[in-house]
């Protein structure tokens, strides 16, 4: 098997319950059912998802435990996010090949296996959109702020290729905004020169232009102040090539950020 779906995916906190979705952010919400839709079409075998809200600090961190449970609070937003429950399988084996996988690399990788680790709100709310039955394991990843974006980017084709060659069918899930300069008030916009970088990063992978889009990420990721750093961009365009098509689902503002939903598909090659 292979990675059968990638994408980039909004995780504002004001979409956690559907019930208290403000009407300027329904359009992620809907966007997310209609991939939920694409995913329970596929029946993968396992998630693997990025999270940019597990910072951690030297180094990348894969999640091997093999069941995912607890309650969330998020310590950022507790009045949005309170004692949210998630239940989901883990899968230690290939987690473990993660890990080995990077440290084969050279690079800084290591496993966590700790039943009390607790998943923060950037894995739980894409997820109970994406996979409300709780019934596809799980793979979570950090986002390494020593790491910069060319070694994320190596990290993030390290992990292509475990995928590449398991007998899985895999879905990657990078969970972020482009544009994160933050400011009070969910309904507030990117500035409009954040807004121009937001929309040529977003035309260049739509128009599969990757290698320009990852070397824009510098530049955009200092002006725009990406969210990690763009360190989940890098990751994600170091799983994705030019053979990955690009659809364009939803996108929407939280607080000065820009939130798209885009997924990526790999054309099929087909003998005769």
């Amino acid at each position: 098997m292979t990675i059968e779906l990638s994408m980039l995916v909004p995780h504002v906190p004001s979409i956690c319950h559907e019930d208290q979705v403000p009407e300027f952010q329904q359009e992620m919400v809907d966007g997310l059912k209609e991939v939920s839709k694409e995913i329970a079409q596929i029946k993968p075998d396992v998630i693997v998802l990025v999270s940019c809200h597990w910072p951690s600090t030297f180094a990348h961190y894969v999640d091997c435990y093999p069941v995912h449970k607890g309650l969330l609070t998020a310590t950022e937003a507790p009045d949005l996010i309170k004692d949210v429950p998630y239940h989901y399988p883990g899968d230690e084996e290939l987690a473990n090949q993660l890990v080995q996988a990077g440290k084969d690399a050279s690079l800084a990788v290591e496993g966590v296996y700790d039943e009390f680790f607790v998943w923060d709100y950037g894995t739980v709310v894409p997820l109970r959109y994406l996979v409300p039955n709780e019934d596809i394991p799980v793979v979570n990843l950090s986002v390494t702020l020593a790491a910069n974006l060319q070694e994320t980017y190596e990290w993030g084709q390290a992990i292509a290729k475990v995928l590449q060659e398991t007998d899985k069918k895999v879905i990657f899930v990078s969970s972020g905004a482009l544009a994160h300069n933050l400011v009070r008030g969910r309904h507030h916009m990117p500035t409009v020169s954040e807004h121009a970088m937001d929309k040529q990063f977003v035309d260049l992978v739509m128009n599969k232009q990757y290698r320009e889009a990852y070397n824009m990420l510098p530049q955009f990721s200092s002006f725009a102040k990406v969210e990690s750093g763009g360190r989940h961009l890098a990751m994600l365009l170091g799983i994705i090539d030019e053979n990955w098509t690009p659809v364009y689902y939803a996108a929407g503002q939280s607080s000065g950020s820009w939130n798209p939903l885009i997924t990526f598909t790999k054309t099929k090659v087909f003998q005769d």
